[in-house]
């Protein structure tokens, strides 16, 4: 199926899956890999090297993504982010193949999407490294170069993320995610959300399904997988 049959695709139950640290495990530590870099990136950008922390995980915190507190307060050149923090990260020689990720994603009996808010190469990577990259119809991504383009938890993404599938109901979707905050807002929209996590959230963080690892997905919504 390609991006330009979706608008024709009956109606159906759909499964986007989010790809860092979702897909694979954050004990691999690539999250810390690409803070490096950010930083790094920070500083030659003319950030204080005393500051730079701080400032970075301010723009996390203001704009969902480090990148988009450096476009908007400092007008970067979002091709050289993306050569110097994604493009730089050694994902070939840290994510190895995973054959039963791959088989828990065939055996899904919905329509299987990716959603990230890594840029698209980075994405591509990723999936390609865990030997998955041919399972899903389409990937929504962020695009940096676009301006005020839209990132898990707002709304917007979420939306954007149906537009791309070619989904309009909410309860056809589900989702799932290593974020508190992004499976919140997909439930808080309609969707079925499962925070893929080892930490188990906060009473008050209410984000109702809970797996320790992706690959326990059928454990909560064995419905998908009969």
């Amino acid at each position: 199926m390609t991006m330009g049959d979706l608008d024709n695709t009956p109606s159906e139950r759909i499964f986007y899956f989010d790809i860092d640290n979702c897909l694979y495990s954050p004990d691999l530590g690539i999250h810390l890999l690409m803070k490096d870099r950010i930083y790094a990136f920070g500083k030659e950008i003319g950030l204080d090297s005393a500051s730079v922390v701080d400032t970075c995980s301010s723009y996390y915190k203001d704009y969902g993504l480090t990148v988009r507190g450096l476009i908007n307060h400092h007008g970067i050149d979002v091709a050289a982010f993306n050569k110097k923090v994604d493009g730089d990260l050694p994902l070939e020689s840290v994510i190895k193949p995973d054959p039963a990720l791959r088989q828990m994603i065939l055996s899904i009996k919905t329509r299987r999407w990716a959603f990230t808010n890594a840029g698209i190469e980075h994405a591509r990577r990723v999936l390609k490294c865990l030997q998955v990259d041919d399972l899903f119809e389409g990937i929504t991504y962020c695009d940096y170069a676009e301006p005020d383009f839209p990132c898990k938890p707002e709304r917007r993404a979420y939306e954007k993320a149906m537009r791309e599938s070619g989904v309009k109901d909410m309860q056809l979707c589900y989702f799932a995610d290593d974020s508190v905050s992004n499976v919140k807002a997909a439930k808080e929209i309609g969707w079925t959300a499962v925070l893929v996590s080892k930490q188990p959230p906060s009473a008050s963080a209410t984000t109702g399904l809970h797996i320790t690892t992706i690959h326990e997905l059928p454990m909560v919504l064995p419905q998908l997988f009969i």
